[in-house]
């Protein structure tokens, strides 16, 4: 008998949807599969109370831990053949809930020595909160064997539009009967079963050499070459802002707030200013780069870590 574990945090209930479906096609008479859903404490509101919504953004981005209910006992308890890990982004980052497992000796306990398929749900980009989830795994001694990445499809400025809609209002119906839906399509999240299959064969085979080839083959994830530029510019001044802002005092603290308020309007000025002017050079420098852009491809693709 296989034992799996399915690990997760989903703040709106869609990651849990695609996780249920990815396991769907595991259990049976030899795979048996366990739940972990991380549970924060306190709990994160759903939608977004807008001033918390940012207040966040710092403890995220730095990736400082929080606390959170643990593994029970019978989860503790057993050594597991694979484990796959469900993961929401923050602000280019594993969520507070998803990071604080990966830093906690709980994680230490179940994912060392284990091959791991992670599995992020997101707006749209998930690179670089990708990579440190693939440094934090690397911490615990975990072995990363697939990825999937199911996103949001639309262009970058709708996906914005919609998605704070459903993040601060809970809406995430068509906004005026105009824009789509918010988040990962339902018949992606339907589809999601498709990589039960390439999973499972690789447990029973006690062979995941192939698993992520298998997986990109059903379409596990895309690597958008303009997404992965703004996303690399974005932790830049992500990190000058959130480094700047941690100094003002804790959650909540008015000195803290006012810098919070500039980083929203600073934010609104990235999305709409600066990210179109990121893709005007990105097409200026789309043919001298495309050695480049192959590389960055067939990286972002796989489960390889890069070595500092």
């Amino acid at each position: 008998m296989k034992e799996v574990l399915i690990i997760h945090y989903s703040q709106t209930g869609q990651l849990t949807k695609i996780m249920e479906n990815i396991s769907s096609t595991l259990s049976g008479d030899t795979v048996n599969v366990s739940h972990y859903e991380i549970v924060p404490d306190p709990r994160y509101d759903f939608p977004w109370d807008p001033q918390r919504f940012y207040d966040v953004f710092p403890e995220s981005f730095l990736q400082i831990p929080a606390d959170f209910h643990p593994p029970g006992a019978e989860i503790l308890s057993k050594k597991y053949d694979l484990v796959i890990l469900g993961y929401q982004v923050w602000y280019l980052t594993p969520s507070i809930p998803i990071n604080s497992f990966l830093k906690s000796d709980f994680a230490s306990k179940l994912l060392k020595d284990t091959p791991v398929v992670s599995v992020v749900a997101c707006r749209n980009m998930w690179i670089q909160a990708q990579e440190k989830v693939k440094r934090l795994l690397a911490s615990v001694d975990a072995r990363l064997v697939g990825h999937i990445a199911m996103v949001d499809r639309h262009i970058n400025h709708v996906s914005v539009i919609t998605i704070q809609r459903w993040m601060l209002a809970g809406k995430k119906d068509s906004y005026l009967g105009i824009f789509p839906k918010s988040g990962v399509s339902d018949a992606d999240i339907g589809d999601a079963v498709k990589f039960g299959h390439p999973i499972k064969d690789a447990l029973l085979a006690d062979d995941f050499s192939n698993l992520q080839h298998d997986l990109l083959q059903r379409d596990a994830l895309r690597v958008n070459p303009f997404l992965v530029r703004t996303d690399e510019r974005g932790n830049v001044l992500f990190s000058k802002w959130a480094n700047l802002i941690i100094k003002k005092g804790g959650p909540g603290d008015p000195k803290r707030l006012k810098w919070i308020g500039l980083f929203k309007y600073y934010l609104l000025f990235a999305i709409w200013v600066i990210a179109p002017i990121v893709f005007v050079v990105f097409l200026l420098t789309y043919f001298p780069m495309t050695r480049k852009r192959n590389r960055e491809r067939k990286y972002y693709s796989s489960v390889a870590l890069k070595r500092t």
